[in-house]
Parts: C-alpha cells; structure tokens; sequence
C-alpha cells in the first residue's frame, strides 16, 4: 500500500484548460452551452442506473457526454455515483480507488466517498488502492464537471481506474461492484469509440459497437471488437477506447432486465472549427435503465396516448376511413408490445369499448387500431361528428394474461377476469367491479353469461385468467 499519510491530499484538477476551461465562470459557460445543445432528457419509466459517456476534449466530445447526463432527471435517487475509467498511463492487475482525498475541478471539491473506498480495497477482489495511477488520468477527471454541473456538490463520488483489458478481471470487478450497482448509486462508464478511421467508417463501426453494447452480452461486444479489427478499416487502432470499463458494465447487468439506450453519436469530424474527417474518433452516449415489472406510462405517454386515440377517432368519424398510424413521439413503453383497450363516452354515456391482448403489435399502433374499432362498436348507436365535442377517452394498457387456478386469486380492483371455454371469451376490465358494486361472484356470472355466452356457472368449468391495467382518461 501508498505512504497513508498522503492520504487526506486532494487530487487536482490536471487537465483543466486542456481538457475543458480552466476558470469556474468559464466552465460553467462551457456546460451551459453543451446542455443547451445536447439530447433533452427522454421519458422514461425509471432512472438511469448506468450512463457510458466519452472523454476527449469538450470541444470535441462535450456535447455527448452532456447528452449522456441529461438523461438524469431533476428529481433523482442517487446517494453517490461511481466513475470507472481506464488508465492511459499505466498497466497494472486490478482496478484502483482513490482513497487520499477529494477530487477537485475548476467548480470546486467533488467530495469522494473515502470510507466505501476502504471498504472496497479490504475486501476480497481486484480493488487496490494505488492512487498514482489517478495523479495524470484524464479519462476520469472529465466527466466530474458534467456531474457537479447536472447532480449539485454534495453527491460523493466512488474514482475507479482500470489496469487491464483482461475480461476475466472485468468479470470480477463486476462481481466486487455488484453490491451497489442498486438503483441508488449512478455508475459513469467513461469512453471513446474508434480511433483515427475515416470519418464514415467511424459512423459504421461505431454504431455495431453501440448495437453491441445494447445487446446487453459482454461475448456479442467481444466478438464484434474482434470482427472490426477483420476488416481492413484504415487508421483503425481501436473500436472501443475503454473496453474494460464496458466489459465490466456489462458483466453487472448481464442476465438482468436492462434497457440500453443509444442517446447520441458524434465523431471528432463533426467539430466545426478543428474536425477532420480524415482521422476522427468517435463518441456514444449510451444509458442503462433497470426494467422494472408491470407497466409504467409517464404522464407525457400517457397524454399521447390518448391524443391519437383521438385524433384516431376524430379521423374515422369525419371521413369514413382509418388514418395513418403515426409514430410514438417518447422512446419508452409506447414502443413496447402492449395490449390495450379504449372506451368511448359521450357525456359519460359508454358508446364503444374495444381492445385486444394479443401482444403482436407496440402499444402505440394498438391504441390507435383499438380507438377505431371502438369507434365502430357495433354493440351501440353510432357516434355522430356533433357528439365529437362532448367525447371522452378511457384507455387500460393491460398486462399479459396470467392463468389462475382458482378464483381466490383474484383480487377486485386490482385484476381484470378473462373467460375463455373454447372459442367462447369474455372479459371484464379491473374497473368494472368498482363501476357496478359488484361482489367477486357476480362478476363472475355476469362476466360469464353476458360476456362469454356460457351461461351464469359456465365459469366453473372455463379456464380463468387475470391481468392489470394502467387506466387513465382524457
């Protein structure tokens, strides 16, 4: 181990005034300026748990990493975040975390959560503490600005710095980190992509990088690193600046429920002043939510949801002809299979309600699809284009049927009921119980009798299902 009396010494700010402008009021202008520029925040149902963002210069490479910690919303969980970078200096087993002191930028202390850092360094594992290799290392420095910039001063950081590529050290690491890669903490991944291709090239292989890294396989990104370096490109040194820092992100949510999410590309070429786009390198922003169960629809999907129900339906009323699905705005559920049904009131009299379980389309074209059907109900009068004004929407996003052996199962409120004998089904969405005051049993009659036409017991003999629903109105 280091000298432990150079323990409470702050690491500097080393590459200020290279890296990024070197004076507070200066560097405050620049980040203002890259998240002005950068990829506005995309709905999503949960926070990012991972962010992948480059580390080159700002004036080449800034606007992506901005776009990386946009991604991180105003109201967030996080107690501290962790940096994982690799060294450019130095090759060593392991992977080392600054435990002297605090990190400094140009805006201030960046406060390092020294006591986790011990932590790590005594337990079994590849974490050692060697805060040399932290002195000159660049890689790691860079994305502390973005982070005060984007999270505030009091958030602690967790500085780890790589020493080998080696998979089977990223394995491990993982497997040291992966007691708090929780929803909590914020892991940064710091890295570039290819190095000194052309400019189109960099575009190619860079983008079967990213589409690797999304696969969430660490053997996917390894075989596709190796098949870049087949190809012949030219000045083509490496596809990925910082595989090891990756490879471990990857090994943390291998055989989990992650999202991975491409936010931006960019390359050196696209620099207006000093881009050449003979010899560029390129930069991803990539975001990794956790998948939670059930269905989340945020306030925004939820509002466009029901604006294309309408529009949908608007459309058919007045022209006697479906429209055009149109395409989902948010990057989120809308994107996601989904069953779904809409109802139609007109001053709060039911006038149509249609939809479907099958899992064959996104909720998107679903909603849109369902609104029209349920405009056409053929169960109730028609709707004229003078009732338009007085219309409302109820939409239920359904979750996949789940087959229940017996009706104490079910739970009122809570569960639609599907009863299917044959090709005989009915249905009644979880609202429904709520609606009429009916007890579980009578639901079940009416659901059977009137719904799936086998008679008031017929649900007796019939298979039962349940499943959930996200109901909102508009």
């Amino acid at each position: 181990m280091e000298n432990r009396q150079k323990r409470y010494i702050n690491r500097g700010a080393t590459v200020s005034g290279k890296f990024y402008p070197g004076s507070r009021q200066g560097l405050l202008s620049e980040l203002e300026q890259l998240f002005c520029l950068a990829k506005k925040r995309k709905e999503a149902h949960c926070h990012p748990q991972a962010l992948i963002s480059p580390h080159a210069g700002f004036i080449f490479s800034g606007r992506v990493a901005a776009s990386a910690f946009n991604q991180i919303a105003k109201e967030n969980p996080y107690k501290r975040v962790f940096v994982i970078a690799s060294s450019h200096s130095y090759n060593f087993k392991g992977a080392a975390v600054f435990n002297r002191g605090n990190y400094e930028t140009p805006l201030g202390e960046i406060k390092v959560d020294i006591e986790l850092a011990d932590r790590l360094i005594k337990a079994p594992g590849l974490i050692i503490e060697r805060n040399s290799v932290h002195v000159q290392e660049h890689s790691l420095e860079v994305q502390l600005p973005f982070i005060q910039y984007k999270l505030g001063y009091e958030i602690p950081i967790v500085p780890i710095i790589m020493g080998d590529n080696n998979p089977g050290e990223c394995k491990q690491l993982a497997k040291n980190l992966s007691p708090w890669f929780t929803p909590e903490n914020l892991f940064v991944f710091s890295t570039d992509f290819s190095h000194y291709p052309a400019y189109a090239d960099a575009n190619e292989i860079d983008l079967l990088t990213a589409e690797a890294i999304c696969s969430n396989k660490p053997g996917e990104l390894l075989n596709v690193l190796e098949e870049n370096k087949t190809k012949n490109i030219g000045n083509l040194v490496t596809s990925l600046c910082a595989k090891a820092p990756v490879l471990t992100l990857l090994y943390l949510t291998e055989g989990q429920n992650f999202i991975f999410d491409k936010i931006e590309y960019k390359n050196s070429g696209d620099t207006k002043i000093h881009g050449n786009k003979d010899r560029v390198v390129g930069y991803w922003a990539i975001a990794a939510y956790p998948k939670t169960k059930g269905i989340y629809l945020t306030e925004g999907e939820k509002k466009e949801l029901l604006e294309k129900a309408r529009s949908a339906i608007v459309h058919f009323i007045k022209t006697g002809g479906k429209d055009k699905i149109t395409g989902p705005v948010s990057n989120g559920m809308l994107n996601e299979p989904a069953g779904a049904f809409v109802s139609i009131y007109i001053n709060n009299e039911l006038r149509g309600c249609i939809g479907s379980f099958a899992y064959n389309k996104t909720l998107n074209e679903t909603v849109q699809d369902m609104a029209v059907s349920a405009a056409c109900d053929m169960r109730f009068d028609s709707i004229g284009e003078g009732e338009l004004p007085n219309m409302q929407l109820e939409i239920s996003v359904l979750t996949p049927l789940k087959r229940v052996g017996s009706v104490d199962e079910i739970e009122l409120g809570r569960h639609g009921i599907y009863i299917k004998d044959g090709f005989n089904t009915g249905t009644f969405l979880p609202q429904v119980a709520e609606k009429t005051g009916w007890g579980l049993y009578k639901l079940l009659g009416h659901c059977s009798r009137d719904k799936a036409g086998l008679g008031w017991d017929g649900w007796k003999t019939a298979e039962l299902f349940t499943y959930e629903a996200v109901v909102f109105k508009g």
